[in-house]
């Protein structure tokens, strides 16, 4: 058994839609596992968790001081998913935004060091890119951070304050910016590109697409969690202080070539498209860093995520795939 796996992790948001299928993984490889989270979303995502004998749960949340403090006793390591997820979630509670991003982000982290945690993963976002200057290159971790949205503001602003502290800390920070997340998890959301475009054909309706041109990376939300156990088993000097991309290099596609993807496997789709020259997001995003530096490998790619989507819509496992509670807001 690796020295890591006798390791007590906390992850915040928990039950939410990475969080939960994060969770299972960890307690696979035999972690034991806290989360913190305030069941925004409900809690079912979790809720035969509650059985097993290495995993707890604490209602509560991330802005509360008194709330972290107990999540963090005897943590070895924080993975900080909660968080006001999305640009349209954002946008519209800004207040609480900010709060929950940045400020129960900063007060998590500052609280984390003086407990002795030994590492802090920041679930980041390739948003923070905003758009690329040059269409045919791949944005690396060095390229400039254009955030042109509330939500990844307050996700660089995350990002700066947790590479720019004192090295000699004692929790080691690393920040994961994920790609734009697609597949199954048991907090399902249909508010994703690759699954809302999915189950729109797979019900038989016209799929409208505005600006099928602008480009975005894509990564299945159990190699993302995946990633998450690969910075945390990795050596220290590899990951410590250090940003990463999550995702695939060749999984960045254009609106469109989603939408082909889709009419391969539902021929008979209706799909329409509504010219649109600017969109505040438009990049194309490199992930060799990963690749190289941690070995991480996808195992998964955009056409197996719609087949999932498609199967689970025209199988009927869900009574009513539209309901709200499938959508961040």
């Amino acid at each position: 058994m690796s020295i890591h796996n006798k390791k007590k992790v906390l992850v915040t948001g928990g039950a939410g839609y990475i969080g939960s299928v994060l969770v299972r993984l960890l307690l696979e490889k035999k972690y034991f596992v806290r989360v913190i989270d305030n069941l925004s979303f409900g809690g079912e995502s979790i809720l035969e968790l509650i059985n097993k004998t290495n995993f707890e749960f604490i209602k509560g949340d991330i802005c509360n001081k008194d709330d972290i403090c107990k999540a963090l006793a005897e943590i070895d390591y924080v993975i900080h998913l909660a968080a006001i997820v999305g640009d349209p979630a954002c946008a519209k509670k800004p207040e609480l935004a900010n709060t929950t991003n940045i400020e129960g982000s900063k007060l998590l982290y500052q609280l984390a060091n003086e407990m002795g945690v030994e590492r802090f993963i920041f679930s980041s976002t390739c948003s923070n890119y905003g758009k690329m200057n040059n269409t045919n290159e791949f944005l690396d971790e060095n390229a400039k951070l254009v955030p042109i949205s509330l939500y990844a503001e307050t996700k660089v602003e995350v990002e700066k304050f947790l590479l720019n502290q004192p090295k000699n800390q004692v929790t080691k920070p690393t920040c994961l910016r994920f790609s734009t997340v697609y597949g199954l998890s048991q907090r399902m959301r249909f508010d994703l590109t690759v699954n809302e475009f999915t189950k729109e054909v797979a019900l038989g309706r016209d799929l409208v697409i505005f600006g099928e041109q602008f480009w975005r990376p894509y990564c299945h939300v159990e190699d993302l969690a995946r990633s998450v156990i690969a910075v945390l088993e990795a050596e220290e000097e590899k990951v410590n202080f250090n940003v990463f991309n999550v995702g695939d290099t060749k999984e960045n596609y254009q609106k469109q070539m989603l939408a082909e993807e889709i009419l391969k496997q539902i021929p008979e789709g209706k799909i329409k498209y509504v010219s649109r020259d600017e969109d505040p997001r438009d990049y194309r995003v490199s992930f060799e860093k990963i690749k190289n530096d941690l070995n991480f490998r996808i195992t998964k790619r955009v056409p197996y995520g719609i087949s999932q989507i498609i199967k689970i819509i025209q199988d009927g496992f869900l009574t009513d795939p539209d309901d709200k509670k499938y959508r961040n807001s």
